[in-house]
């Protein structure tokens, strides 16, 4: 996907996961039992609901400081140019501001090497080396293959028999959480890499370092994205 810039999402590239994953569903269910539309403050519920299907999964690998009051879910493809431009981004971002929160959701789409790295970079997980590998794999040039993938283990430190031995073991639940990731994504509207989730708003495609700290700033203003509090174009 393209750089987006924030002069674009301010003009409506933002938009709530309210929308996105709650009002259809409960507008078919009200419309079924003939019940009122739900509330601005039901609505508000159900998306912090689902945001947190999203941000809190207990098998998404997260970078969480202690004190943070922003949280980044970011769904990228190791292939992707554009995710790995947005890797130094991301790094000099939480480098900066120790009260970011970043969520991986690994989201595969560039075909069977993007598959099987994405599957490796979780396993790694297990031996707490999911971060130093998901470094490595998008600090990498060109194509993915085997040789490469391995090299990308070998440069994070990772034991790649051990990798092996929790890629069968975890299989299940890997592949389940892969199918969460491209499901969420689907929902929310997503149609490439990569993708954002900062705070209450979604941003597809990627962003430069300046706009990157704009946005966390807009979400500190305004962390539940009300549209009454946003700032009005000039």
């Amino acid at each position: 996907m393209r750089k987006m810039s924030l002069a674009a999402i301010a003009i409506g590239v933002f938009a709530l996961v309210a929308a996105l994953l709650f009002r259809p569903a409960a507008d078919q269910a009200n419309a079924a039992q003939g019940a009122s539309p739900p509330s601005s403050a039901d609505q508000a519920a159900a998306a912090a609901r689902e945001r947190r299907k999203i941000t809190d999964d207990p098998m998404v690998p997260t970078n969480a400081p202690k004190a943070y009051d922003v949280t980044i879910v970011e769904y990228f493809d190791y292939q992707c140019p554009y995710c790995r431009k947005a890797q130094p981004v991301l790094a000099a971002l939480l480098a900066s501001d120790p009260k970011i929160r970043l969520v991986y959701r690994d989201w595969p789409m560039f075909g069977g090497a993007s598959i099987t790295a994405a599957k490796l970079a979780l396993a790694a997980k297990h031996q707490g080396k999911y971060v130093a590998f998901h470094d490595a794999l998008m600090q990498s040039t060109g194509k993915l293959d085997d040789k490469v993938i391995r090299a990308a283990a070998d440069k994070a430190g990772v034991n790649w028999s051990r990798l092996q031995t929790d890629l069968k073991t975890h299989q299940a639940d890997i592949d389940a959480l892969l199918d969460r990731t491209s499901q969420q994504a689907a929902m929310m509207g997503l149609q490439g890499t990569p993708g954002f989730l900062i705070g209450p708003y979604l941003v597809p495609g990627g962003m430069d370092y300046a706009n990157m700290k704009k946005a966390v700033a807009m979400v500190r203003a305004n962390p539940t994205g009300d549209p009454a509090k946003e700032p009005k174009e000039q």
